[in-house]
């Protein structure tokens, strides 16, 4: 690597690691995790026709709860220009006295390779949970579902630029969850009280911009740096106590993130990748329990 590549890699490292904001990390509504909107996978990929991903990951979120999950996913390729993928995500959270973990959601995409640098996706995100969890009898906040029970269309555009990838996604729920959450029906003294109330929650789409570059450290060892915003078109709604809709202040707004990846290739069709992602500007309010103030991620893949 030049000098100059090893300077923009110390920065942004620099930028990720001493980050201490509480944030949405890139545990977004599910788009930047997409395979066609990631960073590339090794160039071995263009070879083989099918992918299977299995992956894990864990993160601090608010209100003192620890997230894990995990997911699986194929990937097809139909022919040179058009493929599709699968993916099957769960969920876990863990903090103030409660655990809980579940089935998350099923994303569904089509991908078109219009011209060899330049690549469209349209897809959708299936709920498997429609964030209705309870506990004790009483409905449980967004931090605790393991979906957030959305049924959401995606579409993006990815383009190249000789290394460096541009992505620009939006993904917009058509049909919102059936959360019943109030802050208000749980007793004095209870850290839900300070949970924003999300009964009947309308949740907003987001917009997405991904730029990325890869760096070479050996033959089979890839470093791939990552600026991810994430804006929320709207600010997000809910229906009071007295059958009211309010706008949630706030949560409109701009998330900014930084990953960091490491691509490591035993073979030609075998591939383990750690991902990590941290905030440095975060929304004000964020009521669908997504904030994450770190997130970790470790993923296996094979290609035949």
């Amino acid at each position: 690597m030049t000098k100059s590549e090893l300077i923009i890699i110390a920065s942004m490292l620099l930028v990720l690691l001493t980050n201490n904001s509480v944030g949405q990390g890139c545990s977004d509504a599910g788009f930047c995790t997409i395979d066609s909107f990631k960073p590339n996978d090794s160039d071995s990929s263009e070879t083989f026709n099918n992918q299977i991903k299995i992956g894990a990951f864990f993160g601090s979120a608010d209100n003192k709860i620890s997230v894990y999950g995990n997911y699986l996913e194929f990937k097809r390729k139909l022919n040179s220009v058009v493929g599709i993928d699968l993916k099957m995500t769960t969920l876990a959270q863990n903090g103030n006295g409660i655990s809980v973990i579940g089935l998350s959601d099923i994303f569904v995409n089509a991908n078109y390779k219009a011209t060899e640098n330049l690549k469209i996706t349209f897809g959708s995100k299936i709920p498997v949970s429609k964030a209705g969890r309870s506990y004790e009898g009483l409905p449980l906040p967004m931090d605790y579902q393991a979906s957030l029970g959305t049924f959401d269309l995606i579409i993006g555009v990815g383009y190249e630029i000789q290394k460096l990838k541009i992505v620009l996604a939006l993904q917009q729920p058509i049909i919102q969850n059936d959360n019943q959450f109030f802050a208000s029906s749980y007793p004095s003294g209870s850290s839900f009280t300070s949970f924003q109330s999300t009964n009947k929650f309308i949740r907003s789409g987001d917009l997405l911009l991904r730029v990325s570059y890869p760096f070479s450290l050996n033959p089979k060892l890839k470093l791939t740096l990552s600026a991810l915003p994430i804006y929320h078109l709207a600010n997000d709604k809910y229906t009071d106590e007295l059958n009211v809709e309010k706008e949630i202040n706030g949560s409109r707004g701009l998330t900014m993130n930084t990953n960091i990846y490491f691509d490591y290739e035993i073979t030609k069709k075998n591939v383990i990748q750690v991902n990590f992602g941290a905030p440095f500007i975060v929304r004000e309010s964020r009521p669908d329990g997504l904030t994450r103030s770190f997130i970790a991620n470790l993923e296996y893949r094979i290609k035949f």
